[in-house]
């Protein structure tokens, strides 16, 4: 099981504070890539707000007494006091990102970010940024430095705006080619490693190149070479956490020839480099 987290104060107990317009108060990730199975049960819910993002794989949430299967690339919104149950599978690689927050005006920010309070998931992409801002706050609750309550704010912020962007523009802009961008992602996520030139698969399939970045950015919100890069530094990450192969092995493992660009990558999509990610798991 990998956890790795930041918490304002105790993470069994919500944290509820009406004095700030919205805070964070606890921030994670989670891979329960050992145990059998992960689940969480709060048949009375908490008294503040959880967004979960689906990073890779799926989890199970009971919904209204039916189970419903949220797939990667989507996001799951609880309101206070709203029952919880979930639970994830390591055989099904699931992975997601938590962020539980409060505050005074969180209903009214929620409404002009578009979120409709009538739906709890909703499909957002698979943009690195989303992982970025999950990292950076979780840094900023770990370290505590000045003014890290308001930060972790900004990027919760940050984090719906690129939300409400997608939300906007997604439904009317991907009719028309749902086919073509699924095949992508599929064929992506099995030749990760391979060296991949976009004009390549793009001949192939008999498309253009420029259309295929146009259109994949519209569906996932991101690029489809950034997509790979973050297949592959995931997978990294998983290296570092279940093996001892050094730097040099895992960057190779992933599909990169030169260490030295696997760090500055690394370094740009965790916010830290494979080094100090290694020291945080207590590994050398």
């Amino acid at each position: 099981m990998y956890v790795y987290r930041g918490d304002l104060g105790n993470y069994v107990d919500a944290v509820v504070d009406m004095t700030k317009p919205i805070m964070v108060t606890s921030v994670g990730n989670i891979r329960p890539r050992s145990a059998k199975e992960f689940f969480t049960t709060r048949p009375e819910g908490r008294k503040d707000y959880q967004l979960i993002y689906v990073a890779d794989g799926c989890i199970h949430f009971d919904y209204r007494s039916e189970e419903r299967v949220v797939e990667k690339g989507h996001m799951v919104l609880f309101y206070p006091d709203e029952p919880q149950e979930y639970i994830m599978y390591s055989k099904e690689k699931a992975e997601f990102y938590w962020v539980h927050f409060t505050g005074y005006d969180v209903e009214r920010l929620l409404t002009q970010w578009g979120i409709p309070r009538d739906r709890r998931v909703f499909w957002v992409g698979l943009a690195s940024d989303y992982r970025w801002l999950f990292y950076q706050m979780i840094r900023e609750l770990q370290n505590r430095h000045a003014h890290f309550e308001e930060l972790t704010a900004m990027n919760l912020q940050h984090l719906f705006l690129l939300i409400h962007r997608y939300l906007g523009g997604v439904e009317d802009s991907t009719k028309g080619f749902h086919g073509e961008i699924i095949q992508a992602l599929t064929w992506f996520d099995r030749h990760w490693r391979d060296d991949i030139s976009i004009e390549d698969y793009a001949a192939h399939n008999r498309i253009s190149a420029c259309w295929l970045r146009q259109k994949f950015k519209q569906y996932t919100g991101t690029t489809p070479m950034q997509h790979i890069i973050s297949l592959r530094i995931t997978n990294a990450i998983n290296l570092m956490e279940n093996t001892d192969y050094n730097i040099t092995q895992i960057a190779e493992a992933v599909g990169y020839d030169n260490p030295a660009y696997f760090r500055r990558l690394f370094h740009k999509h965790t916010g830290m480099s494979p080094t100090e990610y290694r020291k945080q798991l207590g590994k050398k």
